[in-house]
């Protein structure tokens, strides 16, 4: 009795490990799709011949081409956070943290530009399950900027203000500048907007702009001019 009990528990734990992988295979081939074709231009033939599974296969995990890609983004979301975490992890200095934070930021988007615009541009406007989900999905990263700013206010980094608001001050400015990019191309490289973005969100929360290293500038504090250097 206990082999045959320990036979379908064997069964079962095998059967959900299939279907899981099924369902990761799935999300795979769904990336690679949307990328590829767009939200609009891709089907869900697409995908399971991408994914080498079967209709039935999909239909059991899915229920159609926006299910799956509401799925898709509540995989792609954490990690995306997981990497912004890595970039910090070893950073000790709160305004360092907000630093790689937003350097790991422009380049994720940078290196997964198909996917960033079918994400940010194509998904709006696509109806009340995309809207709900894209405001959730902007508030989740609201969220993780704010924890940032109460960690430097805590830390002494910034003077006390209300994070929640500059928190989405600061997602608005990097999610229309990257929207931006996506549908006009400028400028050809995201990458170059890091310095005068950085200023700007470390001025708006009154924190000092740490100089570039090797620059040999000096950090400024809003309101504050670099000191000029004397000539002999």
């Amino acid at each position: 009795m206990k082999d045959q009990s320990d036979s379908l528990a064997t069964r079962q734990t095998t059967s959900t490990r299939d279907k899981e992988a099924t369902r990761q295979r799935l999300l795979d081939a769904a990336e690679q799709v949307f990328a590829e074709k767009g939200y609009h231009g891709a089907v869900v033939e697409d995908i399971i011949r991408a994914s080498d599974s079967s209709k039935g296969g999909f239909y059991f995990h899915f229920p159609n081409k926006q299910g799956i890609f509401l799925a898709l983004i509540d995989a792609l979301v954490p990690k995306f956070a997981a990497s912004v975490d890595r970039a910090i992890a070893d950073e000790t200095d709160p305004i360092a943290q907000m630093d790689a934070a937003l350097r790991t930021v422009l380049d994720t988007f940078s290196r997964h530009r198909k996917l960033s615009k079918i994400l940010l541009v194509e998904a709006v406007g696509l109806g009340h399950g995309f809207d709900d989900k894209l405001m959730h999905t902007r508030g989740y990263f609201a969220a993780m900027i704010q924890r940032y700013l109460d960690h430097a206010v805590a830390a002494g980094a910034i003077a006390p203000l209300d994070t929640e608001i500059a928190s989405w001050a600061w997602f608005g400015a990097i999610n229309e500048l990257v929207v931006r990019w996506l549908v006009t191309g400028r400028p050809e490289k995201l990458e170059t907007l890091m310095p005068q973005l950085r200023q700007l969100l470390l001025y708006s929360v009154g924190a000092p702009v740490p100089s570039p290293t090797g620059s040999g500038s000096q950090d400024t504090k809003p309101g504050s001019q670099p000191t000029k250097k004397v000539e002999p």
